[in-house]
């Protein structure tokens, strides 16, 4: 008898798919899988007449497909290459796109790539990125106060108390309190535009052919939000997945704060006070990734998630260490690492 767990998911897809028009052409017998991501998603890619397509499968009820559907329109009528939708199915979770290619940045920066490709790349990254924050945030939620206070809540339950095994007691406490007050009060102050909220390597397409459109296709856009402007350039130069060192994270934050005073975002006008902006939001990202991938290793049994840790924790040091404020914070991400107390230059 056949004990493997039936995949009831997999069989649903497929009867999804013979059901559509026989004029997309699929070849259904040729579907394999394309992709996973953190959360309950995955993605398979099959041929058809028109060449490969992208399902996504985002079983209900723990996925919505709707915020994709909603934020993939927004950017497509700002022109990020984004996929087309050819099918629906939005009570199912089923979703039948467009191929924006086969390599993301980050399989392309790990295959190996020369200076002068890389700063292609991320060039046109960027001419994307100041492109994207003039879409129109209609009907997106709001990246507030209160939920960037929220999400910084995982660093001390995931990272602090269940990664590093760390009970935070009443000074711990406190000194994450007065860091996140302080984090949260300048980063929400910022000017609010479209935030994709994870544009990094892993999720823009690097175009190898005119079918995929132009460099880069952007993926993994459904949780986008109205917030700070510096948000996303934070991600990206500060990637959880690819260490860039500090110069290169300059040129590339210069880059973009030229490409945005040029298209009239609202950045300061002054590189300097947007420099502490974009650090200040990358350590307040970065803080809610180590405990979002503590929880994914220690909740999801996702432990590929624990390389990235220590790439996270330098970028968190090197914004910490640089301002007084967070100071304290420094002396408990020692405690929690079991390192010799530090000192940092301070602004």
């Amino acid at each position: 008898m056949d004990s493997r767990p039936t995949d009831t998911r997999l069989a649903l897809l497929r009867q999804w798919l013979a059901g559509l028009p026989a004029d997309l052409g699929l070849d259904i017998d040729s579907l394999r899988p394309a992709s996973a991501d953190a959360s309950f998603r995955r993605y398979f890619r099959l041929d058809s007449a028109g060449g490969t397509r992208i399902v996504m499968d985002a079983p209900p009820p723990n996925e919505d497909c709707r915020p994709f559907v909603h934020v993939c329109d927004l950017l497509r009528q700002t022109g990020i290459n984004v996929p087309r939708i050819l099918a629906q199915d939005l009570q199912a979770g089923l979703l039948l796109l467009t191929d924006l290619g086969e390599q993301t940045y980050y399989q392309a920066i790990q295959d190996g790539l020369s200076d002068a490709q890389l700063q292609s790349l991320y060039r046109d990254a960027l001419d994307t990125l100041a492109a994207l924050q003039r879409a129109p945030t209609t009907g997106l939620p709001a990246y507030d106060a209160a939920r960037l206070r929220a999400e910084l809540d995982l660093f001390g339950q995931w990272y602090a108390e269940r990664h590093c095994r760390m009970p935070l007691d009443e000074a711990a406490r406190r000194t994450l309190d007065q860091a996140f007050a302080t984090l949260v009060a300048h980063n929400a102050a910022q000017p609010t535009v479209l935030v994709h909220r994870d544009f990094h390597s892993p999720n823009l397409m690097r175009s190898t052919r005119p079918a995929h459109g132009p460099n880069p296709g952007v993926l993994d856009f459904q949780d986008a939000l109205a917030g700070p402007v510096s948000y996303d350039l934070a991600s990206l130069v500060t990637d959880a997945r690819t260490t860039w060192e500090e110069p290169q994270q300059l040129d590339w934050a210069i880059r973009y704060w030229e490409r945005a005073k040029a298209a009239g975002l609202p950045v300061p006008a002054d590189f300097a006070d947007f420099h502490r902006d974009y650090e200040w939001m990358s350590l307040q990202r970065n803080l809610r990734i180590l405990g979002v991938f503590a929880r994914l290793n220690h909740r999801d049994g996702k432990a590929a998630y624990l390389q990235h840790l220590p790439r996270v924790n330098a970028y968190v040091r090197q914004v910490a260490g640089r301002y007084r404020p967070f100071l304290p914070l420094i002396r408990l991400l020692d405690k929690l690492d079991g390192r010799a107390a530090t000192v940092g230059y301070t602004f």
